[in-house]
């Protein structure tokens, strides 16, 4: 008789499991050496000038003048520049004409709050964590301090930013260690860890946060200890670091759990993805009515729900699709300026990218037809863009 017939379901899926772990392991082995890290591409003097705000012989001129840090050159004499080493010019141009200051180094100043954006949505497939990586590298690019923090215990974001969670995390090291009801929590500041892309930190995820969704409901029912309300949590924890970021970027679970109520809690703004389709649409529906629900019953309990402002992303987009369109029309109907004016657009240009676990922000220019870069680029800009703008108007900025 064949074994996988008489196994029970429990030893299949172990086996499975294991199957695709080994399997992961030899192909993140194959991407990722054990010893190597991931890193982020050099940006031409061009690249450079552009998101500094100077012209491309200015840069130039401080090279030749040994000012700032120096470019690395090829052999055709082009000058390229880290993120790392553009962030020291933001620095440097900030410290030389500290009158447009903010302009060359846009951190929030004195009285400006922490924004916290929790990008979420009920249904999986709708393009959430693809929209919060993009959001934080963009800002990060922008030159603001950011922190992305990953709460799906699938994790797909922290993979994306260089973090395996199967393999390189251990026990406490997800915002579970943070939020934890038990004398184990530790301080966030001890789980934050740097990426390859400078500028952007990383709270990872894995599995592991799923305890906080089984603990929540006993520590709610021990009168014996009566613990820090769940929804508070998060906000707590993200305060502790609050002085070392401008902006913070959850990936919410694909769920209503305490997580993402958490989450949603914590947020000063919510980032709601939608993919403009019918199932999708009437499944966010019923997603925004059960938030509302539950959010009413937080906001009873003492929970803060006022937030900068509400925007929901359209992604996956094919304008040229009928279909897609009217439901399009329809959402701005209904929410009016509340849907973002930009769409992000179904690319090829994203998805082979992410294939190789990188974003339009990473890759060469030439490894994808730049028509189709170039129009993904233009679409995934004007939507963050948009979220910037948000963030501006609430800290007074024009």
């Amino acid at each position: 008789m064949d074994n996988i017939s008489v196994s029970t379901t429990d030893v299949r899926i172990e086996r499975h499991a294991n199957q695709l772990s080994r399997q992961l392991k030899l192909l993140r082995d194959k991407l990722f050496p054990p010893l190597s890290q991931k890193t982020l591409r050099t940006f031409s003097s061009g690249e450079a000038a552009q998101m500094i705000g100077v012209s491309d012989g200015y840069l130039r001129q401080l090279s030749l003048d040994g000012k700032g840090p120096q470019p690395e050159l090829s052999s055709n004499g082009r000058r390229s520049y880290t993120l790392g080493q553009i962030n020291e010019l933001r620095h440097y141009m900030a410290k030389l004409k500290p009158k447009d200051a903010l302009s060359y180094l846009p951190w929030r100043r004195p009285g400006e709050k922490l924004q916290t954006v929790a990008v979420t949505n009920f249904k999986g497939g709708s393009a959430k964590t693809t929209s919060t990586l993009y959001l934080a590298q963009y800002l990060a690019l922008e030159g603001y301090r950011v922190l992305a923090i990953d709460l799906d215990p699938q994790a797909s974001l922290s993979s994306m930013l260089g973090v395996q969670p199967e393999f390189d995390l251990s026990d406490g090291d997800t915002l579970y260690g943070a939020i934890r009801y038990d004398e184990a929590r530790k301080p966030l500041k001890d789980i934050v860890r740097k990426t390859y892309f400078d500028g952007l930190d990383l709270v990872p995820g894995n599995l592991e946060l799923m305890e906080f969704e089984h603990e929540t409901p006993r520590a709610l029912n021990d009168r014996q200890k009566p613990a820090e309300l769940f929804f508070r949590r998060v906000g707590v924890a993200i305060a502790e670091v609050e002085a070392d970021y401008d902006v913070v970027v959850i990936d919410c679970p694909p769920q209503l759990g305490y997580l993402t109520l958490g989450a949603v809690c914590a947020a000063t703004s919510l980032l709601i993805t939608i993919h403009p389709q019918m199932v999708d649409v009437a499944s966010m529906s019923q997603f925004l009515l059960m938030t509302s629900d539950l959010l009413s019953v937080v906001r009873r309990a003492g929970g803060d729900l006022q937030h900068d402002f509400i925007k929901y992303i359209v992604t996956r987009h094919e304008p040229f699709d009928a279909p897609q369109s009217q439901i399009v029309a329809l959402l701005r109907s209904l929410f009016g300026d509340d849907v973002l004016t930009a769409t992000i657009l179904k690319s090829t240009a994203i998805a082979d990218a992410g294939l190789t676990k990188q974003t339009l922000y990473e890759i060469e220019k030439g490894q994808v037809r730049r028509s189709t870069y170039d129009r993904a680029l233009e679409s995934v800009n004007a939507a963050n863009g948009e979220v910037l703008a948000g963030i501006h108007k609430a800290w007074g900025r024009t």
